[in-house]
C-alpha cells in the first residue's frame, strides 16, 4: 500500500529542471524589455515589444508556476470565463459610446 501512494506523490510533483528552465526563460525575457528600454525604442515598436514581452512572461508564469499546463479544468476557469467577461464588458462599453456619440451629435446638430 505505502508503495501505491509513493509511486502517486512522485508522478504528482514535476521535476525542478523545468521550474529552472522556465526562470531562465523569464530572465531573458526580461532581459529583452530592458533592452527595449536601453535601446530607447519609441513608438508603435516600442509598446509591441513591450506587450510581446509582458504576455510571454505571463504566460510563462500561468503555465507553470499556477500550474495551469497540467490542469486543463483549471485552465478553463482561469482563463476562459474571465476573458468571456472582459469581452462582454468592452462590448457593453462600445454600445455605449456608440449611443453617447450618437446623442452628442444629434444635441449639436438640432442645437438643443
Amino acid at each position: 500500500m505505502d508503495e501505491i501512494e509513493n509511486k502517486e506523490t512522485v508522478a504528482s510533483t514535476h521535476k525542478i529542471g523545468i521550474y529552472l528552465w522556465i526562470w531562465g526563460l523569464l530572465f531573458v525575457l526580461s532581459f529583452f524589455s530592458y533592452m527595449v528600454d536601453l535601446f530607447a525604442f519609441q513608438g508603435l515598436l516600442r509598446w509591441t515589444l513591450i506587450l510581446i514581452f509582458m504576455f510571454l512572461k505571463a504566460g510563462l508564469i500561468m503555465a507553470f508556476f499556477m500550474h495551469l499546463f497540467w490542469e486543463r479544468y483549471a485552465l478553463v476557469n482561469v482563463l476562459l470565463w474571465p476573458m468571456t467577461a472582459i469581452a462582454c464588458f468592452i462590448a457593453l462599453m462600445a454600445a455605449e459610446a456608440k449611443y453617447t456619440v450618437f446623442t452628442r451629435l444629434l444635441y449639436f446638430i438640432t442645437g438643443g
